[in-house]
């Protein structure tokens, strides 16, 4: 919904509808404890034909004050109370630090495999604002009897080690570098291999409101067909694309005084990213194999951060493709923090701004399907944005307001009618975007009334589709049950948003798309829950979307033609251990 958290994926875009659920290089976990750690959570939903269930465990522990491990291992999936909507979501991280007076090193291994079965979404919206079906698994689909699926794999590596090199005098007293002014020499390489697999057979749905006849009565028409071209095969398809990115860097890192220092870190560094694109070409029948096409790009990057005391934070930073693939693009950041304090409460004042300038993706300008073949010259997208923020931790208060410019925007969009026409297109021209966010939770007692409020205004909606305003409240009463032992909270929680042009999503090119035909929104969808923490255990039950069919329009859509669950009972408990 905020699209200033939307993520920018230039690597292996396909993915990036599972951002928030994978693991990468980023938000692979690394844990520092006295004591060995072991949680594990189970979340389990729904009938046994249509369960859904969600697995995690991690283990983490040190061998030495400076070294240690942890295996995070997650493991969810659904069977769908829609037809033909299994999915299947596995990602393992194992990470491995050791953080020495003068040589540390943080090392990782990921693993993502994710399968969906794609339905292609409802035939019709009639399908749930009317409400005619007794059950979500009798709600017609478009591709059904296509057996559409897709198969994501992701293997990555990661390790990045430095030396310190003291510029004084270092005595026993000092159990690290961190008040002393020292140097850094470092280095850092990353593999990582993603692949994604579409598979579908030649099918065609029945639309049971297609047209009306002369007495303005609803007539079934059959034989339509999601896709509109068949490239390589007229009756199935088995479209396999992969990548591949070796990374390598090396940096400095300068300490003149200390990392809380008005001049706290100079960072710098140079690198090369080696890029693999493999996908099967009309012409490769004949060999039999994959085309690979290799490209390399080389970059420089710098930033300086600092503090004064405890009320200025401070950073700016730089990263430049003087050459190669991506030859001109280019980042500016900088960020300013002021913190005060009135009645012992801290105030902080932030501020952010950014530019970057970056080409296309590969697959953006080069692909060849079963249902999509396109050769595009794409210009660099250019984006400026401003932010400002204040907060008041103390008082669950902040305020938040975002300004962006955007320059050649590239999206996917609609090359003509129906859903299936989909192709990548470039805005001539900027777009701006202005957004103003609002949070503040009350208390009065055990009631709490948290709240949170985003507007949005996008000077073109067909290029950036926003809805004006965006809400999330949660309300709910927490109280003890057994003083020091057990502490319950019961509410609600409920998300709604205004009417706009929601995205669509099409399986072939595991790709939201901007679409103009159908508008989503103005629902409130709500849950009830009851939650507790008992010692090191929490439990919840809940009951998803509580609301339907007591109020609002039916009208329960966060895609376009793709429908939010009817309603779902969910309980879950989580559990850690120490030692």
């Amino acid at each position: 919904i905020n699209y200033y958290e939307r993520p920018q994926w230039q690597d292996f875009s396909f993915a990036s509808p599972f951002h928030s659920n994978i693991y990468d290089m980023r938000n692979a976990p690394f844990y520092n404890g006295k004591r060995p750690f072991l949680q594990m959570t189970y979340i389990e939903s729904g009938q046994k034909r249509y369960r859904e269930t969600n697995f995690e465990i991690r283990h983490a522990q040190n061998i030495s004050p400076s070294t240690s491990f942890s295996i995070d291992y997650k493991s969810r999936g659904t069977r769908g109370l829609y037809e033909w909507s299994r999915t299947k979501n596995q990602n393992i991280a194992v990470t491995v630090a050791h953080t020495g007076k003068r040589y540390s090193v943080h090392a990782g291994y990921v693993n993502n495999h994710i399968e969906t079965q794609e339905n292609g979404g409802v035939v019709g919206e009639w399908a749930i604002r009317d409400t005619v079906f007794e059950m979500p698994s009798g709600v017609p689909m478009r591709l059904t009897n296509a057996k559409a699926e897709n198969i994501y794999r992701n293997h990555a590596f990661f390790l990045t080690q430095s030396y310190a090199i003291p510029l004084q005098r270092v005595t026993e007293n000092d159990f690290s570098l961190a008040d002393l002014s020292a140097v850094f020499i470092g280095h850092s390489i990353e593999y990582d291999i993603w692949s994604k697999t579409y598979t579908d057979i030649f099918g065609t749905y029945t639309d049971e409101r297609g047209s009306k006849d002369e007495n303005g009565n609803f007539v079934a028409t059959e034989g339509h067909e999601y896709y509109d071209n068949w490239f390589i095969h007229p009756d199935a398809s088995r479209d396999t694309l992969c990548e591949r990115r070796l990374s390598n860097r090396l940096f400095v890192q300068a300490q003149p005084w200390d990392r809380n220092g008005v001049i706290g870190t100079i960072d710098g560094g140079v690198g090369f990213d080696i890029h693999t694109y493999s996908q099967f070409a009309l012409g490769d029948y004949i060999t039999g194999k994959y085309r690979r096409t290799r490209k390399t790009s080389y970059f420089a990057y710098g930033s300086i951060a600092g503090k004064i005391k405890k009320y200025v934070d401070w950073d700016a930073n730089m990263k430049v493709y003087p050459s190669g693939y991506r030859g001109g693009d280019m980042s500016l950041g900088a960020h300013l923090a002021l913190k005060g304090y009135l009645r012992g409460h801290a105030l902080i004042l932030e501020g952010r701004f950014s530019n970057e300038k970056r080409s296309p993706g590969y697959w953006q300008e080069n692909l060849f399907s079963n249902h999509y073949v396109w050769s595009n010259s794409l210009a660099k997208e250019n984006e400026t944005r401003i932010e400002a923020s204040f907060r008041v931790p103390d008082y669950a208060l902040e305020l938040a307001a975002w300004q962006g410019v955007v320059k050649n925007k590239i999206y996917y969009g609609p090359v003509g009618p129906g859903d299936s026409n989909v192709g990548v297109l470039q805005h001539d021209g900027n777009v701006s975007l202005t957004s103003l966010y609002a949070r503040k939770d009350f208390r009065i007692g055990g009631l709490h009334l948290d709240n949170r409020v985003l507007l949005q205004w996008s000077t073109n909606q067909e290029v950036i589709p926003v809805p004006l305003v965006s809400a999330f409240l949660s309300y709910y009463y927490e109280f003890w049950v057994v003083r020091d032992v057990l502490r319950l909270q019961i509410g609600l929680d409920g998300r709604y948003n205004t009417k706009y042009y929601a995205p669509g999503y099409n399986p072939a090119l595991s790709a939201f798309y901007n679409q103009r035909e159908t508008e989503v929104g103005n629902y409130p969808y709500t849950d009830v829950f009851v939650m507790g923490k008992w010692k090191r255990m929490r439990i919840f039950l809940k009951y998803q979307h509580v609301n339907r069919g007591l109020f609002g329009n039916g009208d329960y859509f966060s895609v376009a033609r793709y429908p939010l669950n009817p309603g779902m009972f969910k309980m879950g408990i989580s559990w850690g251990f120490y030692d």
